[in-house]
């Protein structure tokens, strides 16, 4: 035990102390009253300033859940302030109808708001933010029943009697909830954990009766400040600066299925709130025996409840579509994504690339300029990459693909596409582009291979080159629409076909001629008597070398 929380418990000890003596020794008169009104406002400052302590080196729920207790052991200390005022100052008995009893219920809001965040869990991000306000409804329901059921009876139509048996009610069940949440975490949590729990719940359990004893007290008008009956109210708050005490070092424990589980129970209990509402503004219309201020009270509070409600679930709603769309944004990215090179895949090309073909198209339409309107297609294929396998294995040849993906997105333009085309076969497509600069962009491919050797894994490395053909759309600029860009993709593949046989390790473009196609770039002239209506391009059945 460190010399800090020595001086902590001390602190509480010596404050009990000074209560059961004053209540021992002393006559009713200031002098009791005084010593009794400041060992208890003492106390409560004590937890406040340990609960806070606690939230200091937490994160997430759990400092949330400490930040939580702290706030609700500082509404009792304002109402023990304001009760001193009537002590001490004014010197007159506390009114029957007494505004600060709110601050006596709203700590029991704060302490459940805690524990159903389940402080023990790791929070996750998707939890943080529907949970919070998953909260903030539940906190309002129960801010709601308090005002409907007591409010009422304190300012719309003044009755000590119905005031004091409703609030007395409506404790008890906060208390009864709590005790259920902790027995449940209890259950739930283990070790340390599990152990603090324990504590607490003794702890709320012993304040409840000791609270429940003096509020008999004080209806029965038996009740004078620094008699017995503070005794173990008193008591009660040093066991909460113990249990304070006892939470320093907990740490959040990983529990993916549990929290999960959780936050489903915990949004269903927000629905129910929600539901609830309607319900209680036909019993509040049917109720028999009210008068018609309480009906039209307790019926404009459900109200307004139900429009902050309303507004919540709505905020709450509107999280979920934005959550929807953004998985619904990865699981398309993840689809149209290969996964090795992290470039796009065919999935992606098919669902662009009538876009891009209706805006050439249109651009030819219109008579735009010939260096931004041709769309060109390059067909990149890895030479000898069979042999990368066999000889290094798979594994290299999987760091020979994304290092090639890496020189080739380095040799294109921003505008262009590159897209994995299937093995080691690559397609650029070159939007707004020039097709008398095609040459261009395919040497500097072939230039980004020829750079440097490739790493396969130390101390091997490999000269790895490629081979290249390229067709540009439309295949006619004269008639646009004369053939598909499926059909200007297979001479691009047949281009690639003649650079692999002339010798690898270059580019080979295609372009219209009076007998079909011929060949645009290369070291040689080659003659190729394709025919327009031959059927679309598919991908390559095996690798070309």
């Amino acid at each position: 035990m460190g010399s800090s929380t020595k001086v902590w418990i001390g602190t509480a000890v010596i404050l009990t102390l000074a209560q059961v003596l004053a209540s021992a020794l002393l006559p009713r008169g200031l002098a009791l009253t005084a010593i009794s009104d400041f060992a208890l406002a003492l106390l409560l400052l004590a937890l406040v300033l340990a609960f806070a302590r606690n939230a200091i080196p937490a994160r997430g729920r759990l400092r949330a859940f400490w930040i939580m207790q702290s706030v609700g052991w500082f509404m009792l200390l304002i109402d023990q302030l304001w009760w001193m005022l009537y002590d001490l100052v004014w010197q007159k008995p506390l009114p029957m109808l007494f505004a600060g009893d709110a601050l006596l219920f709203l700590p029991g809001v704060m302490m459940l708001a805690g524990f159903l965040l389940q402080p023990h869990l790791e929070q996750s991000k998707r939890s943080a933010r529907l949970g919070t306000l998953d909260f903030l409804l539940l906190m309002l329901w129960w801010i709601f029943f308090y005002v409907y059921l007591v409010t009422c009876w304190q300012y719309v139509s003044p009755n000590v009697d119905l005031y004091n048996k409703n609030y007395d009610r409506l404790y008890m069940v906060e208390i009864l909830v709590v005790m259920v949440v902790l027995c449940t975490l209890l259950k739930r949590s283990t070790g340390t954990w599990r152990r603090f729990y324990a504590f607490y719940l003794g702890a709320v359990l012993f304040g409840y009766l000791s609270f429940s004893l003096e509020n008999r007290a004080l209806e029965l008008n038996v009740y004078f400040n620094g008699s017995w009956y503070d005794t173990p109210y008193v008591g009660s708050f040093a066991v909460f600066l113990i249990v304070a005490l006892s939470g320093r070092g907990l740490q959040l424990c990983r529990d993916t299925g549990e929290r999960e589980r959780y936050g489903s129970w915990l949004s269903v209990l927000a629905i129910l709130a929600v539901l609830s509402l309607p319900v209680i503004v036909l019993a509040a219309v049917l109720q028999h025996g009210v008068s018609l201020e309480i009906m039209h009270f307790r019926v404009l509070v459900t109200a307004v409840a139900m429009f902050v409600m309303a507004a919540l679930v709505f905020m709450k709603q509107k999280l979920l579509h934005q959550e929807l769309k953004q998985a619904n944004q990865v699981l398309e990215e993840s689809s149209t994504t290969d996964p090795l090179t992290g470039i796009r895949n065919r999935r992606f090309f098919s669902a662009t690339i009538e876009r891009d073909v209706a805006q050439t198209i249109r651009a030819y339409a219109e008579g735009n300029d010939l260096t931004e309107r041709d769309l060109i297609f390059y067909l990149i294929d890895l030479d000898n990459f069979k042999k990368v396998n066999d000889f290094h294995g798979h594994d290299a040849g999987d760091r020979v693909l994304i290092e090639a993906s890496r020189r080739i997105s380095s040799a294109i333009r921003n505008s262009d596409l590159l897209v994995r085309w299937g093995g080691e076969e690559f397609l650029v497509v070159s939007r707004f582009t020039d097709r008398r600069q095609a040459p261009i962009l395919a040497e500097r491919v072939l230039n980004a291979f020829r750079g440097k050797p490739f790493l396969v894994g130390a101390p091997d490395n490999v000269q790895q080159t490629c081979s290249i053909g390229w067709a540009a759309f439309p295949w006619i600029e004269k008639d646009v629409e004369a053939i598909g860009f499926d059909g200007v993709l297979k001479y691009a593949d047949r281009g690639l076909y003649r650079a692999k046989k002339a010798g690898k390790d270059q580019a080979i473009g295609m372009s219209p001629s009076l007998n079909g196609a011929a060949a645009a770039v290369g070291n040689e002239a080659l003659a190729d008597s394709l025919q327009l209506s031959e059927p679309a391009l598919m991908p390559s059945a095996g690798p070309r070398d």
